[in-house]
């Protein structure tokens, strides 16, 4: 998958002595799967996993050592309308979540093709694994800018000239201007002129954004590539995508035209909470049960049993502190009612109810609980 993959596995000699690696991404471990069944799959496949993945890095805002990530992948349709329901289905779950992508959206797709790129510095005369090297590090621009982004495609043996005129053409935007600079020719141009009429057709071609600077740092991927850009703060990409037909056929299989994304939970839930969208965390607690003393604690558990006989989610608190710590600690759970067991209740076989977030209390014979 490339250098910056290779670099950031989580890998360790395990006590029997064998090297192993946690799984930093799915895609290869689809590829393998489509591998060992391809003769009796119906395709087009559409396949979709949730898989923790790992990656051995810097920790900074959106990016963990660890994190969740929706995959969704289109297996044997080489044209791209594959790459079209990908996106319907990221703009369809941004919109559920309650972000704007109407007026001034929140979130665009910027969208490339690794084959227009590739035809630009094979004109250069970069082919070939100099070619991946050059993706890995045009993927960086954004981050170390453009001085030091041609000082390293220098450093891998890129002409200087060449070099610039490259990150010239990856500041142009727009099917049009790309059209007049590169002409009609270049493969992949058509690709993603039909990309942009599915999109326009599908009700989100105005949140695409072409931009060859956009290569992605997987070194598997063969044509377009896309990722999500939220466009207030400094967010980083929040997901990406693109197409890896040539990646079976590296793993040893029979190539098959294979394109998905991956979406990663940490990114979008800061981009979420930036924009006051996430949502409150459920009740995870009805009642609270709290016997002030030990003494109280048999009669605490025969009031949490009747109440969980009822389908109540009870926690009994056997703390003996203060009240008051005893009423924030249920509050912050969503409780619902606390229920007080004390020596003079207890005595008169009863027990005292309380609403939470309320300072009225009522008394209830134990047996009416």
């Amino acid at each position: 998958a490339g250098d910056e993959i290779t670099g950031q596995l989580y890998n360790f000699t395990d006590k029997g002595g064998r090297r192993v690696a946690l799984r930093p991404e799915m895609t290869p471990s689809l590829a393998r799967m489509v591998m060992a069944r391809a003769g009796s799959l119906a395709l087009p496949l559409r396949w979709y996993a949730i898989p923790q993945c790992f990656r051995y890095e810097r920790m900074q805002k959106g990016r963990k050592r660890e994190h969740f990530q929706w995959n969704m992948d289109v297996v044997g349709l080489a044209h791209v309308a594959a790459e079209a329901e990908l996106m319907a289905a990221q703009v369809a779950f941004l919109r559920r979540t309650g972000l704007n992508l109407d007026d001034q959206p929140a979130v665009r797709i910027r969208v490339s093709n690794r084959r227009i790129l590739q035809g630009l510095l094979e004109r250069e005369g970069v082919t070939g694994e100099d070619f991946a090297a050059a993706c890995v590090i045009i993927d960086k621009r954004d981050k170390i800018g453009r001085a030091a982004t041609a000082e390293q495609l220098v450093a891998g043996g890129i002409e200087a000239d060449t070099a610039e005129r490259v990150l010239d053409t990856l500041e142009l935007r727009g099917l049009d201007a790309l059209c007049e600079r590169l002409g009609d020719e270049l493969p992949g141009i058509d690709e993603l002129r039909e990309l942009c009429e599915l999109a326009a057709a599908a009700g989100f071609g105005h949140l695409l954004e072409i931009d060859l600077s956009v290569v992605r740092g997987l070194s598997y991927y063969t044509g377009v590539v896309w990722e999500l850009f939220a466009t207030s703060g400094a967010m980083r990409a929040i997901a990406g995508g693109g197409r890896y037909d040539a990646l079976m056929g590296t793993l040893g299989g029979r190539p098959l035209p294979m394109v998905g994304f991956g979406f990663g939970d940490v990114v979008i839930l800061d981009l979420l909470a930036e924009h006051g969208l996430l949502p409150a965390p459920a009740r995870t607690v009805d009642d609270v049960v709290f016997p002030m003393q030990q003494p109280q604690f048999v009669a605490a558990n025969r009031i949490a049993a009747t109440l969980r006989a009822r389908g109540r989610r009870v926690v009994v608190d056997y703390s003996c502190r203060r009240f008051k710590h005893v009423i924030k600690a249920a509050e912050q759970d969503g409780a619902e009612f606390c229920y007080i067991v004390g020596g003079d209740e207890l005595a008169r076989g009863v027990c005292k109810r309380r609403r939470v977030g309320e300072r009225e209390e009522e008394e209830l014979a134990l047996t009416a609980v």
